[in-house]
């Protein structure tokens, strides 16, 4: 990951591109969830790493799903970045028929590895390919993303228990943890800050880290498996609608879509860091 702002192929400048892409297509397709898309940005960008469609294809690039749905305008810019999704077809974002739904629809065509939304399932998904490319001998590495209101869905710890007793260490769990759920603060409706505790607890590898700070996303993702024989959970502490000033920390991007002015105030806010 290069270290240089100017660099088109550095880190930050292609989290910038994101949440440009982000703002954009939610803004135009009047569509909400702004604020956990912007958390998550870093998150999938290491997860991903830095393959392009037309250098890396099939086994040899990491396997990733989004399973905190709503947040699909992440993963559609994501995508459209690596070649997956075309600048052509990423305007069809929530169109009638598109393949870009405001929740993501299974297309192995265009990357999307699961049909993700109803929340907690993402990680069963995962679990049970990271466990089918082991059946196979095939060399993958299965991420999931996950936010922390999810965990309190109950087939998150089906899965969080079933993959140690397997060994699955091509398996990574990445929490984007923004403090939010849907209607409040995530510890006014279940306390769940220990999250690197209880799946440590689980039988799992697991670590804190700055969900935005590239050098220490790439050292810790440098290093998985966290620990061999193990899967591994890194906890990416974000703050919800990351980028934008006036959506940092407020919980009514959750539901709300910019004006035309927050529109043009968000893109030069991006365009000036």
């Amino acid at each position: 990951m290069s270290q240089n702002n100017n660099d088109n192929s550095s880190f930050s400048y292609l989290a910038q591109q994101v949440r440009k892409t982000i703002l954009t297509i939610s803004y135009e397709k009047k569509t909400p969830h702004i604020g956990s898309a912007l958390s998550c940005v870093e998150l999938l960008l290491a997860s991903y790493g830095m393959w392009n469609k037309n250098q890396i294809t099939g086994n040899a690039r990491n396997s990733v799903i989004l399973s905190k749905g709503h947040a699909a305008t992440a993963l559609y810019s994501v995508l459209n970045m690596k070649g997956m999704i075309t600048d052509k077809l990423i305007t069809k974002y929530a169109d009638p028929w598109s393949p870009l739904p405001e929740h993501p629809v299974l297309n192995e065509e265009l990357g999307i590895q699961a049909t993700t939304g109803s929340l907690g399932h993402g990680l069963s998904i995962g679990t049970g390919l990271a466990l089918g490319f082991r059946i196979n001998n095939v060399k993958q590495n299965m991420f999931v993303i996950m936010s922390d209101g999810e965990c309190n869905e109950g087939s998150v710890w089906e899965a969080a228990i079933f993959a140690p007793s397997q060994n699955l260490d091509n398996l990574t769990v990445v929490i984007d943890a923004n403090k939010w759920q849907a209607t409040d603060r995530s510890t006014n409706i279940i306390s769940n800050q220990a999250l690197s505790g209880i799946f440590k607890s689980f039988g799992w590898a697991s670590v804190n880290v700055d969900g935005h700070d590239e050098r220490n996303l790439s050292d810790v993702f440098s290093k998985l498996p966290l620990e061999r024989g193990k899967p591994s959970a890194v906890i990416g502490h974000t703050v919800k609608g990351k980028g934008i000033s006036f959506m940092e920390d407020d919980n009514n991007w959750h539901y709300r879509t910019p004006t035309d002015s927050e529109f043009n105030a968000a893109i030069r806010e991006l365009e000036t860091n």
